[in-house]
């Protein structure tokens, strides 16, 4: 599963196909298959996490706190680790403070585990990048034994129209 830095879309793109140039199937833009997380705004972040149907890992960071620039490469290696199965994405809470503010962020950096646009899990503080591996690995697996991914169908939609809502709220 790719997003779209461009329009947000969420793109199916079959493993073998990996390897190609791949291009969004809503705007046409080139898909970047490299895993990096996304930098997204508040509304990026609603309408990600009300149409992702993989889990998303938001990041909330800030361009002046060291333990969030350290956490950049394990953050990187997790991307890579888990490319098609979650999405990363990194919010700077002074650009987005509306998102920080909703999802009660008080500290950070602040990681934040969503499926079917619900937070499932927050680890508030920077975990050795192994720690932080097994965090990942373990909230995904506790996600698939308790059935919350993939969401339900109608949970889907519902939390897609009130993500929208926000997002068109948001600008």
């Amino acid at each position: 599963m790719l997003r779209c830095a461009h329009c947000g879309t969420f793109n199916r793109i079959p493993p073998p196909h990996l390897e190609g140039k791949a291009r969004c199937g809503y705007c046409g833009a080139g898909l970047d298959r490299s895993a990096h997380p996304q930098a997204v705004s508040d509304a990026a972040l609603a309408r990600a996490l009300g149409r992702s149907p993989v889990p998303v890992l938001v990041e909330f960071w800030a361009r002046w706190c060291a333990p969030c620039a350290m956490a950049s490469s394990t953050l990187e290696q997790v991307a890579r680790a888990f490319a098609g199965e979650l999405v990363v994405l990194k919010v700077d809470v002074e650009l987005a403070p509306l998102s920080a503010e909703l999802h009660g962020v008080r500290g950070i950096p602040t990681f934040a585990l969503f499926a079917g646009g619900m937070e499932q899990a927050r680890q508030t503080g920077m975990l050795p990048s192994a720690q932080f591996n097994e965090w990942v690995t373990r909230q995904l697996a506790h996600l698939r034994a308790q059935g919350r991914w993939p969401a339900d169908e109608r949970q889907s939609i519902r939390l897609h129209r009130e993500q929208e809502a926000l997002g068109s709220h948001l600008g």
